[in-house]
């Protein structure tokens, strides 16, 4: 791995290349943008940013850092937390429009080939990870991810600049309910580049479905649909290129239709889409030669396949390729007759046929992902506007004209509310500000869609409309308006065969052949009642037009078309809160770490990347209305939250003062407050996040808390219903509230480190496991849903950290493999874990929890009970060992005295003998709900827990040396060995255990652990003793006090915990056990038996 993807997007350590945000550049120029893209491009970091605007520039390779790792890094992170990237904008987006209620979009813009496609499908790639939701939202998360490759399929085509791009604009609007879910969706289309259908330039293609259609097609499909060779058709043939370099036609033809099942498209549906795309291609196949003065099929087998696929008659097919039905008035009467055509008519007439049909099958496919993802009302909406890029070709067409024109709209956009809008806005608001100059294109936006004067598209119109037959005749009339309308226009001029246009991005040459024809785009009445008699119903959908009541008016030509659907579209955008991304393209040859710096340079100067740098480094990275910002920052003093009742203006002074803002990193507007830099901004922000997630955890843990009271109450008694009857209970342990984890794994990550990355913890404690020779050893025990861990700890022998004690896997179990558990009758605390090569021998203060867990698994794996054994008599198989062999042991249980076990090894059998404990049929008494209730309660359901024994005087257990990891259990009587009492903690552990900071030297963790009760809270050490109160002055008690002789941690939350020599005031003695006391100003309840009356 190189060093670049060893600091590659790791936000804490970046390597620094260039600079991440241009408003930083020291000189600005063209030339120093373009050599900091450049050194960036070079380095593989793609995004750079100008403040809030991101600029993507195509690396032409798939890159590293879209994975699910960087989406958890910016999600939640301020912009300048971490590196430039797609999703920061996004995340910064989706974000905005959940505090603020405000629809927002994202302007995507650049040339074609610059990556405004994988750039859009990143942005909702990343809303999907990151929006939560149950399956409807899913399902809608699903449909617009699968839009994708369906509507790419239809719509995209390689041309001889961009291998994937979009002859099609699409602007999609997902919607979003007020908890951030996406739960519907739109998506608008303009201008399908129809003409791409029956011709091509060369080395381009047509639509990318066809291809896959031929590629990917089944035996059955490619005889019923009569599939050939690429080569055979017309449709195809004319620019000899049929293959592209890193497109899999075939594995894209398998998403095309799983993508199409996802949205719910019928498969009866499916099959008539292909047969259309098929029929097209046959239909092309239809050629015409001159027979007298009129057209004649030329080959008539070639029209059984198309009527064949498209369920129509072949003599109709024929006549309406060859003729039309044309309306003639005489005298105050309309007849219709029949007009014979030529071949060039005729080859007209059958391109319109195959165009009109494709174009609404992509009509229809598009309003089927929009009825998949319908919504009935909108609430909050993000947009992405993914459009055909600004072109430039060899020969430029009507497609490219009206291409060109909406990028045009769409920089006016840009300008207008970067720019303009920007500078307008300082001088209104009364900020302080120096003009910067830059160029306004609405002039050339004028010059194409003016109505007065008549711009372009109006003389287009004109033409259009006085035209009677096709021909180079219209076209010329064209040019001749158009020169006599706006031929003095600075941006304009006239060649020999069409006319130019100096663009925003450049000047381009328009050859105005057959700028007429595909302005009018008319579908004559017979194609469309031919089309209605088609036998399949799905087809006649596609032409519902009502031929009898339509009324005869001006058609609406293709121009006027595109220029409402661009006002419109701006007219959407301009509503929402817009985003910028602008793309760049660095080569033509689309090869990575490939670098024309002409060619970027002229992108850098078209897009006027140098003009927003100095408006932003001059102006003000953040404005908001007075009340928008209070409303938004209402939560960081007490005067502003709930609600400020004051002057607007005082209300956001105040703010910034609660949080020591410098008076020179902000201005106040009349109606605004403007702050300068971003760094500012994030230290509101930070500050509100911090609130927030205050309050957020004062609620979560309060939530928490009751429902961990309801799971582990309902725990309680599952567990003691798998031992009713059959196992004695220990006293202290019956009523004892189950915590799961005892060892604080979320901050031990030497123990974290054996489970997988998201493994859920049921129980972790610290267990004795015995061996073969009855010899305990402590293991911490980990369950999870699927495993069980025994870690253990031995010294290193070798390397660096020879002498440190390290955590070792001892054992990974998987719970499928446990046959069953075995246990005594009695009250001891020991289980046998029997599996199909050797049985675990554990002894866990914590057994009764530890089994209901394991019980609750393995039914929820194995679909089946674990079978418990209950007998004073346990027979387990020991693991085989060197030439020993494995064989069984033996575990006799007897009755004996007392609560603590008795263990006595007599060869391969250990006695062990404990007194008697509470009857087999005992039940948990129910306890009420935790919370603030005052300390009603001053008795206890249970007994108070029993001093604990064999301790030292504060409290912890007596240990040798030798007892620190094993010890021999030869005859001995383990001091409090398997006491269930939820008062003594064991040593080291917390329900949040704090990691050692130096294991070598602190070896606490490697002693067994205390035995006796187990509490919710734990100390870290019992052996510290807090400092004595000998010496000070104290005042006179009103009320009877206690010392504490022992250490006591509180189990429930009405209990208090103690340190050895505390004092605590007594306010009532209860005979249950369960006093009523006073410590450090709070009340609860404590063991009677553990403290000493002063």
């Amino acid at each position: 791995m190189g060093s670049k993807e060893r600091y590659h997007w790791q936000s804490h350590n970046v390597k620094q290349s260039g600079v991440d945000d241009m408003v930083l550049l020291s000189k600005i120029n063209e030339d120093a943008i373009v050599e900091n893209l450049k050194k960036r491009y070079m380095d593989d970091y793609i995004f750079t940013y100008i403040g809030t605007v991101l600029i993507s520039v195509n690396p032409f390779k798939q890159m590293p850092y879209f994975t699910d790792k960087e989406v958890e890094i910016y999600q939640g992170a301020a912009q300048y937390e971490n590196p430039p990237h797609i999703y920061a904008l996004t995340d910064n987006m989706y974000r905005n429009m959940l505090i603020d209620a405000e629809n927002q979009c994202v302007i995507i813009s650049g040339e074609s080939g610059a990556g405004k496609t994988v750039a859009a499908k990143y942005i909702m790639g990343y809303i999907s990870k990151v929006s939560g939701g149950g399956s409807k939202v899913q399902h809608v998360k699903d449909i617009i991810l699968q839009s994708n490759p369906l509507l790419e399929a239809f719509g995209n085509a390689k041309t001889v600049r961009n291998n994937n791009s979009s002859r099609f604009g699409k602007y999609v609007v997902i919607q979003f309910s007020r908890g951030g879910e996406p739960d519907g969706g739109k998506i608008s289309n303009f201008l399908l580049e129809k003409s791409r259908v029956v011709s091509q330039n060369e080395n381009e293609r047509n639509f990318h479905i066809y291809y896959q259609l031929l590629e990917g097609a089944s035996r059955e499909q490619i005889e019923n649909l009569g599939i050939a060779e690429p080569t055979y058709y017309f449709y195809l043939n004319q620019s000899g290129t049929y293959k592209v370099d890193g497109t899999d036609d075939k594995r894209e033809f398998t998403e095309t239709m799983n993508a199409m099942r996802v949205i719910g498209i019928s498969s009866e549906v499916q099959n008539t889409v292909l047969q259309i795309i098929a029929g097209i291609l046959h239909l092309g196949n239809i050629s015409f030669v001159e027979a007298g003065n009129y057209a004649e099929v030329e080959n008539e087998a070639h029209l059984a396949f198309p009527a064949f696929l498209l369920g129509i008659d072949e003599m109709k097919l024929r006549e309406k390729v060859t003729s039309r039905k044309m309306d003639s008035k005489w005298g105050g009467k309309t007849e219709s007759i029949n007009m014979t055509l030529n071949v060039e008519q005729a080859g007209y007439t059958r391109d319109a046929l195959a165009k009109a049909l494709y174009a609404r099958l992509f009509d229809y496919l598009v309003d089927a992902v929009n009825k998949a993802m319908q919504k009935p009302y909108e609430e909050y909406s993000i947009g992405v506007l993914d459009i055909y890029g600004f072109e430039i070709f060899q020969r430029n067409g009507f497609e490219q004209f009206c291409i060109n024109f909406v990028n045009e709209k769409l920089q006016q956009i840009f300008i207008e509310l970067t720019l303009k809008a920007e500078q307008e806005e300082y001088v209104q608001e009364g900020i302080k500000w120096s003009p910067i100059d830059y160029f306004n294109n609405k002039v050339v936006c004028d010059l194409i869609e003016n109505k007065s004067p008549p711009g372009i598209m109006c003389v287009l119109d004109d033409v259009c409309a006085t035209m009677h037959a096709t021909g180079e005749g219209a076209d010329s009339t064209l040019l001749q308006k158009l020169q006599a309308a706006v031929g003095g226009h600075d941006h304009f001029n006239s060649w020999n065969q069409g006319f130019i246009i100096h663009h925003y991005a450049g000047k381009v040459s328009y050859d105005v052949n057959g700028f007429c024809e595909r302005n009018r785009d008319v579908l004559f009445t017979d194609l469309i009642e031919l089309m209605q008699t088609s036998e399949y119903p799905f087809i006649q959908t596609l032409f519902p037009e009502n031929l009898q009541n339509e009324k005869k008016g001006r058609p609406t030509t293709a121009s006027s078309k595109i220029k409402k659907q661009a006002n419109d579209l701006v007219g959407r955008l301009m509503k929402c809160t817009p985003h910028y991304i602008r793309c760049i393209k660095p080569n033509e040859t689309k090869k990575s770490k490939d670098w024309e710096m002409c060619r970027v340079k002229h992108q850098v100067e078209y897009l006027g990347l140098k003009e927003n740098i100095r408006v932003r480094r001059a102006g003000f990275a953040y404005r908001r209305p007075f009340p928008k910002f209070i409303q938004r920052y209402a939560i960081l003093t007490p005067e502003t939250w709930p609600n400020w009742r004051g002057d607007e203006r005082q209300g956001a002074q105040h703010l910034l003062r609660s949080v020591n803002m410098d008076i020179d990193q902000y201005q106040m507007g009349r109606s605004k407050i403007f702050i300068k830099n971003p760094e500012s901004l994030f230290l509101l922000e930070e500050m509100r996040e911090r609130k927030f997630d205050r309050f957020a955890r004062v609620l979560q843990k309060a939530w928490r808390k009751y429902i961990a009271w309801r799971k582990y109450e309902q725990m309680r008694e599952e567990a003691s219903s798998i031992l009713y009857n059959f196992k004695e209970r220990r006293r202290n342990s019956i009523n004892r509230n189950f915590v799961g984890d005892y060892l604080g794994i979320e901050d031990r990550p030497e123990l974290r480190q054996f489970l997988g990355k998201r493994e859920r913890i049921d129980f972790a404690d610290s267990v004795t496991k015995f061996d073969r020779r009855f010899k305990g050893i402590k293991r911490d025990l980990i369950l999870s849903p699927k495993y069980i861990y025994l870690i253990g700890r031995e010294k290193v022998k070798k390397g660096p950290d020879k002498g440190q004690i390290k955590e070792i896997l001892k054992r990974k179990i998987d719970i499928q493999n446990i046959i069953a558990v075995s246990m005594s009758t009695r009250q001891d605390d020991f289980i046998v874990l029997h599996e199909p090569e050797y049985d675990s021998l554990l002894e866990s203060i914590f057994k009764t929890e530890f089994v209901s867990l394991l019980c609750k698994r393995t039914e929820e794996l194995a679909h089946q009970k674990l079978k418990l054994n209950f007998s004073d008599t346990i027979q387990f198989k020991v693991k085989k060992e060197g030439w020993g062999g494995g064989g069984s042991r033996s575990l006799i249980f007897s009755r004996g005295q007392g609560e603590l076990v008795a263990l006595k090894p007599s060869g391969k059998t250990l006695n062990i003998s404990i007194g008697d404990g509470l009857p087999k049929n005992s039940k948990p008494t129910r306890k009420g709900a935790p919370g603030n209730r005052g300390m009603r309660k001053t008795t206890r359901s249970r007994a108070a827990p029993s001093v604990p024994s064999g301790t030292c005087s504060n409290g912890a257990p007596r240990f040798s040396k030798e007892q620190m990891y094993s010890r021999p259990m030869k005859g001995s009587t383990r001091p409090g060995a398997g006491l269930e009492m939820p008062s003594l903690p064991k040593q080291g552990a917390t329900t949040k255990a704090k990691r050692s900071t130096n294991i070598s030297a602190n070896m606490e963790f490697m002693r067994v652990p205390e035995q006796g009760v187990a509490g919710i809270q734990r100390r870290l050490s019992v052996s510290q003793r807090p400092p004595p109160g000998v010496g000070r002055p104290k005042p006179q008690p009103r009320t009877p006090r206690c010392r504490a002789l022992y250490q006591y941690s509180g189990q429930d939350v009405d209990e208090l915990s103690f340190n050895i020599n505390d004092v605590i005031e007594i306010l009532i003695e209860d005979p249950s056990g369960w006093w009523k006391g006073r410590l450090h100003g709070r009340e609860g309840l404590f063991p009677g038996n553990y403290v000493e009356r002063i």
